[in-house]
């Protein structure tokens, strides 16, 4: 496993060995001891979560303000254009946001820590999108901060308006979110 740091160090895209023959392809999508030696760090994960989207769809930009989670995310089909928002107020990169389009095919994952908000847009026809999580999904503790914040000013490749929950399309703004310290 490679680890590519972003433009924001604690955001880490992981491009696994891929080994294929005229069969098909193996790689490992997770081994802990490889996380670890590619990041640093030692993290448990307690759940995974797949979700199915169509083109266009935005989900996000989700967080737990309590309860944090960290979440390995990767596709297994189509591609997304996945986001991590630094939403760590003693951090030099608070309100920084990476981008990194992930794919089936380019069979990257995506390392989002606790304290950032993650987002994606499905850019293929649909998306299958798997994540592994370090904490519960907590639904009393969960924020959403407005996708197309002028704040932040995620660069979305959108040729439309995305299709939001009403969830997302009610978010707040960075400057009213409840944030970490």
């Amino acid at each position: 496993m490679q680890a590519v740091r972003t433009a924001i160090p604690d955001v880490v895209i992981l491009e696994p060995k891929v080994f294929g023959d005229e069969r098909g392809f193996f790689f490992e999508s997770f081994n802990a001891r490889q996380f670890r030696e590619a990041t640093g760090l030692e993290r448990s994960f307690v759940q995974d979560n797949h979700s199915k989207s169509a083109k266009n769809v935005l989900r996000g930009l989700h967080y737990q303000l309590h309860q944090p989670q960290g979440k390995l995310v990767r596709v297994v089909q189509g591609a997304v254009f996945d986001v991590a928002v630094d939403l760590r107020r003693s951090s030099s990169t608070f309100g920084h946001w990476v981008g990194v389009m992930l794919s089936a095919e380019n069979r990257r994952q995506l390392w989002v820590p606790e304290g950032f908000a993650h987002g994606f847009l499905v850019v293929s026809d649909s998306a299958e999108f798997l994540y592994k999580t370090t904490d519960f999904y907590a639904p009393e503790h969960e924020r959403s901060i407005l996708w197309n914040d002028p704040a932040i000013g995620i660069e979305w490749p959108v040729e439309a308006a995305p299709t939001l929950s009403a969830k997302d399309a009610a978010a707040v703004t960075l400057e009213r979110a409840e944030t970490y310290p």
